[in-house]
């Protein structure tokens, strides 16, 4: 019963985060609310006796991957828009009945599991241990954890690139506004 209380607590926690991701305009915030349903994710998987993963969730995604975006939204110094005319107003209410219908789906599947008295399956006793997730990770799947690595140190390569190019056409602009 408490196991229930405390997921419902992440899990409503995170779902304000995500919404918050979603509804700020500044990228920044948006980053820092996406820190906040990390880290909720990261407590659901603890109520879930995984804290290899959980601890990988917070060191990774909320630690690296925040830092990589916080760093390029930086770098590329986003600045904020003028507020335009939005011509697409009827995606609001498609994204809320979607959003409704995603819910009642939900809600569906806790009730028919709920009700059918139907039990999960156990889960093998070295599941989510550190030993068998190394394991894995370093044998069987080293090819894409170095591919994933190579592709975020090319993430940075090319924002700083961008950047770059950027700030040429600012000085340039300068100086010729200059002369």
């Amino acid at each position: 019963m408490v196991e229930t209380i405390i997921f419902f607590i992440f899990a409503g926690l995170a779902i304000g985060s995500a919404i918050s991701v979603v509804w700020h305009k500044n990228p920044l915030y948006s980053a820092i609310s996406l820190v906040g349903v990390f880290i909720s994710l990261a407590c659901i998987y603890l109520t879930l006796a995984s804290p290899f993963i959980a601890i990988t969730q917070i060191l990774v995604y909320a630690g690296a991957i925040m830092v990589l975006v916080i760093f390029v939204i930086m770098l590329l110094n986003v600045e904020n828009e003028e507020e335009k005319p939005t011509r697409l107003n009827y995606l609001y209410a498609l994204g809320g009945i979607l959003g409704l219908g995603l819910f009642a789906q939900a809600v569906f599947i806790m009730y028919a599991v709920t009700n059918t008295g139907a039990k999960l399956p156990s889960a093998e006793a070295t599941m989510g241990l550190t030993k068998s997730i190394g394991t894995v990770m370093y044998t069987q799947y080293l090819l894409p954890v170095e591919i994933v690595g190579f592709m975020l140190l090319m993430a940075v390569i090319g924002s700083v690139v961008m950047a770059r190019k950027a700030e040429v056409k600012r000085l340039e602009l300068v100086k010729t506004r200059e002369d």
